[in-house]
């Protein structure tokens, strides 16, 4: 399968199922001028869009509803990290992969702007929650410009697989005509379907949260598992100051043996305190020990939970339609 690509300062990597079409009709689709770099994987046989072959606008092509048809694909905003956005997509393709290798079709948006964006308010401000407040209209429309444009692409569902940006979902979402899922709600979700049970008598159901930032989990995670009926663990201050906070020093300077230690540490803290799993809330923490580690065993990617909702959601909506 060919890719074409198309010239523009941001990104958009598109892929199809091998027997799909560009043409489709769009229900009251939405014109979105952005700048865009397309890669668009394609069959042999299969032809671009004329407005894509001109110079005109590309968005004159996505208000014709010329790349997910009939809502049956999934939209991706990417996010901090590009390489966690990757990892996201890998998985959601092995996940959704039949037989004959055939996955869901996708629209991904990567922003070189919106991630360093982002990256500022990660290193900056996550540590006080006004910094959130007061300066992040541009990341906002950022984002929305990113939701529009996915939703006039004929996107069944948008997945944002990164956990800054979650902060700012509500907002994102609003007005959005097909869902922005959640990935603090994918993972509360999966766990109560799980059907757990207190490792003491009489105690809650208690889920760890670790992350680099506690603040931002207070919106992410806190809320949406206290909403299933859990009671949320987060590390205490001198965890964070012992173990977390030197485990990513340790990380800039490629000691990647000596975080994990720390991390291991931070994980047995939590653990003891009765918690039936921690969730790995920080791209840094998700893939820093080895696969076979036998904490991860008690450990909860919400890459994974977000993208198993992704494809649960956009086969329904396939299904339906």
């Amino acid at each position: 399968m060919p890719f074409r690509a198309l010239n523009y300062p941001s990104h958009v990597l598109c892929n199809f199922r091998k027997h799909s079409t560009f043409s489709g009709n769009m229900i009251n689709p939405v014109r979105v001028a952005l700048p865009l770099s397309i890669a668009l994987q394609t069959d042999q046989n299969e032809s671009l869009p004329d407005s894509t072959r001109s110079s005109g606008s590309y968005a004159s092509s996505i208000g014709g509803g010329f790349l997910l048809k009939q809502r049956k694909g999934v939209g991706i905003i990417g996010g901090v990290s590009v390489d966690s956005t990757l990892s996201f997509v890998r998985k959601l393709v092995a996940l959704s992969s039949d037989d004959a290798g055939a996955g869901l079709s996708f629209v991904l948006c990567s922003d070189p702007g919106l991630n360093k964006e982002l990256l500022h308010h990660q290193r900056s401000s996550f540590s006080r929650t006004e910094g959130l407040k007061l300066d992040h209209m541009s990341i906002v429309e950022n984002l929305r410009s990113k939701r529009v444009f996915l939703e006039s692409s004929g996107a069944c569902c948008i997945a944002i697989p990164c956990h800054i940006s979650q902060f700012w979902h509500d907002e994102v979402s609003k007005g959005c005509s097909v869902p922005v899922l959640h990935m603090g709600e994918c993972v509360a979700r999966e766990l109560k379907e799980a059907n757990l049970r207190p490792l003491e008598a009489g105690s809650p159901l208690r889920i760890g949260v670790l992350s680099t930032s506690t603040t931002l989990l207070t919106g992410i995670y806190k809320d949406k598992l206290h909403n299933e009926g859990f009671e949320v663990v987060l590390p205490d201050k001198a965890t964070m100051e012992h173990t977390i906070d030197p485990a990513i020093e340790a990380l800039t300077k490629n000691d990647v043996e000596g975080a994990q230690t720390l991390l291991r540490i931070a994980l047995q803290v939590l653990l003891v305190r009765a918690v039936n799993t921690v969730i790995l809330a920080s791209d840094e923490l998700r893939e820093l020990l080895p696969q076979d580690d036998p904490l991860l065993k008690k450990c909860i990617d919400p890459m994974d939970a977000l993208a198993r909702s992704t494809i649960k959601y956009a086969q329904s909506a396939e299904i339906c339609s």
